[in-house]
């Protein structure tokens, strides 16, 4: 039997190899300081510890480029490009963000729901017979529609909403407008939420062909659109989309922002659409509405007929037959001059209006009296550019209704009246010079205007007892 090593070493040796300690170790060593540094993570904490680093150093850059920046914030942030890893993240998250929205959102079903519930759990105003609710009442009411509807309708239930609407003497509050102001809740979350699945890069505006895809998908559910003939979608969507902008995208930037689209009167004009049409209502009153199916084939129509040589835009002697030729000359030369682009026909010299130009022109026309309405006509009435119209300018512009008016076989006019009057109508704020802001100020800027590009506006100003007397006779009548 062997009792020792093959060199001859026995168990009872005087001198046994010893082994060296850990930290002796080269390998061992190199494998703390490897792990020490950071370069290889080990467990959950020290990644917690390497992440946390990084934030620290990328917040530390950002502070420092603030501070050489000085106080200017950043304004301009590169959007992920399409396909990116970033981009993608970004899309999906968009996609459950709104998903979540439009699952908390109350369905056709849950208001008819609520509307039952507010009618069996109100009381009869003895007085006007009006349905009314009190503050216990309410408060039962919700309990009732959270247990048949869910959660979801708890929100319209609150102290603060209860305290938004019109209470009587006994501090009770009528059905109907709480109902009416839960639907537009809805309708208008709905719309924002249509809107935002639309916006493909997210930055919260919409850019025309958006906006003409929102229009699409809107007009299956629009009762007096449903009949709109399939080869004529494509333009209305084109013709309603662009009122949206000329109110909505002042600055004709080419998109306009969606908080501004849902407060303004366009998307609540265009959602009057959902009403059954009456056999009483008649093609005037629905051409009123811009985005009415007789209104966008009038538009059309109008167009079709001024563009004699059907090139599809207009030259300013095709322009000048609009509205049986009313309009100044010196009105039409000022349009094309401040809102017509220079086209390429005729060695870039030729102006010609495009449909897109016309839209804002008869936009502006229909709607004088809005600002945005005003705002174009003035940069037409402003000869100089200088920002305000003189008696000069008044004088000049005026001259040329004066001549139509006189063409049309009615009585001589003292120019200088005219001025006169046009100057207590506004009442500027500077007695030798009107500016817009007097213009919107003075609540009369749209007769102002009419006044002074069209002779039929003129007439319609100085015959305006006459035919207010005559609006008041079938009332009286009636």
């Amino acid at each position: 039997m062997y009792s020792g090593s093959s060199d001859g070493e026995g168990p009872d040796a005087p001198a046994q190899r010893k082994i060296p300690p850990p930290s002796s170790m080269l390998w061992v060593r190199n494998l703390r300081r490897y792990i020490g540094s950071g370069a290889g993570l080990g467990s959950e904490a020290l990644m917690e510890l390497e992440t946390k680093r990084i934030l620290l150093d990328i917040f530390k850059e950002k502070q420092q480029k603030s501070a050489e920046a000085g106080t200017i914030p950043s304004f301009y942030k590169k959007k992920p490009e399409e396909g990116s890893i970033s981009h993608r993240v970004q899309r999906l998250a968009k996609y459950r963000f709104l998903k979540k929205q439009s699952d908390l959102l109350l369905n056709a079903d849950d208001l008819d729901a609520m509307w039952v519930c507010l009618r069996e759990n109100c009381v009869i105003d003895d007085a006007t017979g009006a349905e009314k609710m009190n503050y216990e009442d309410f408060c039962h009411i919700a309990s009732v529609c959270t247990e048949q509807i869910g959660p979801k309708c708890r929100r319209f239930f609150s102290p603060s909403n209860f305290m938004k609407f019109e209470k009587d003497e006994s501090g009770r509050i009528a059905i109907l407008p709480f109902y009416l102001y839960v639907m537009r809740t809805v309708s208008l979350t709905q719309a924002r939420i249509d809107m935002s699945e639309l916006d493909e890069d997210s930055d919260g505006f919409l850019q025309p062909h958006e906006m003409e895809a929102y229009i699409r998908g809107l007009i299956p559910n629009l009762a007096q659109l449903r009949d709109m003939p399939a080869a004529f979608v494509q333009m209305y969507c084109r013709i309603a989309a662009h009122k949206f902008f000329f109110f909505c995208d002042p600055h004709r930037r080419g998109k306009a922002c969606i908080k501004k689209i849902l407060l303004s009167n366009c998307l609540q004009e265009l959602m009057e659409l959902h009403q059954e049409t009456e056999e009483e209502v008649t093609d005037t009153e629905q051409a009123e509405n811009w985005f009415s199916l007789t209104s966008a084939q009038r538009i059309c129509d109008m167009f079709l007929a001024l563009d004699k040589d059907m090139n599809g835009t207009l030259s300013k002697q095709e322009l000048r037959e609009y509205a049986d030729g009313t309009l100044t000359d010196i009105f039409i030369e000022r349009v094309f001059d401040e809102h017509v682009r220079r086209g390429k026909i005729g060695g870039g010299n030729a102006r010609e209006m495009d449909f897109e130009s016309f839209l804002d022109f008869v936009l502006a026309l229909e709607n004088k009296d809005a600002p945005e309405g005003l705002t174009y006509l003035f940069r037409c009435l402003d000869l100089q550019g200088r920002g305000f119209l003189t008696t000069a300018d008044i004088h000049t512009l005026f001259r040329d209704v004066h001549q139509k008016w006189i063409e049309g076989g009615n009585y001589e006019l003292c120019i200088e009246d005219v001025r006169d009057e046009i100057w207590d109508m506004v009442k500027p704020s500077d007695s030798l010079r009107i500016s817009l802001a007097d213009l919107l100020s003075c609540k009369q800027g749209g007769t102002v205007a009419s006044m002074l590009i069209d002779v039929r506006g003129f007439w319609a100003h100085d015959n305006r007892e006459n035919l207010l007397q005559e609006e008041e006779e079938p009332q009286e009548e009636g």
